[in-house]
């Protein structure tokens, strides 16, 4: 990936250099998947934001509160295996790029001021990539380590079972 497609990626989902300047350090968490499936089929199996749990093995129910389907604005609950809830907000989607982004508005995570960006690549005729990144705060500024593995534990489970669903 380029440098300046990383950059756009990155402003897309509201990544800053110095975001929150004499606070809480912002943090990042990349985390990637190679599938053995055209990005067509990948795409298809992770663009329906109301429905991250056909996919995420911690979401037990998705429902789209606000507006519609795969439209900016659109709002999302999703109710965890273990009764937690998390709020989101679809902020970009664009099928034509593979690409959505979204925030946490409020929920159960130990991070504040969380924007994430899904994006699925293509990787030769028959494979992609899927891309997963987040900014975010952490809840308390001690529990930076707490936070990012929490996302990152989202991340590689989200991952690893798009890959098991979809090979």
């Amino acid at each position: 990936m380029s440098k300046l497609l990383i950059a756009l990626s990155l402003a897309a989902i509201g990544f800053t250099a110095n975001a929150n300047a004499g606070s809480a350090t912002t943090l990042y968490v990349i985390k990637s998947v190679n599938i053995n499936v055209p990005a067509a089929t990948a795409w298809e199996k992770i663009s329906k934001f109301g429905d991250l749990g056909a996919w995420h093995p911690a979401v037990a129910k998705t429902e789209i509160v606000a507006g519609s389907e795969g439209k900016k604005g659109a709002k999302r609950t999703l109710t965890l295996q273990d009764g937690g809830k998390i709020n989101e907000t679809l902020t970009a989607y664009n099928a034509k790029s593979k690409t959505m982004s979204y925030i946490i508005t409020d929920g159960v995570l130990p991070v504040t001021s969380y924007a994430s960006n899904l994006h699925v690549y293509s990787n030769g005729a028959d494979k992609s990539v899927v891309v997963w990144e987040g900014s975010f705060l952490p809840k308390a500024p001690a529990d930076e380590k707490a936070a990012s593995d929490a996302i990152g534990g989202v991340y590689e489970g989200g991952l690893a079972n798009l890959k098991k669903i979809l090979e």
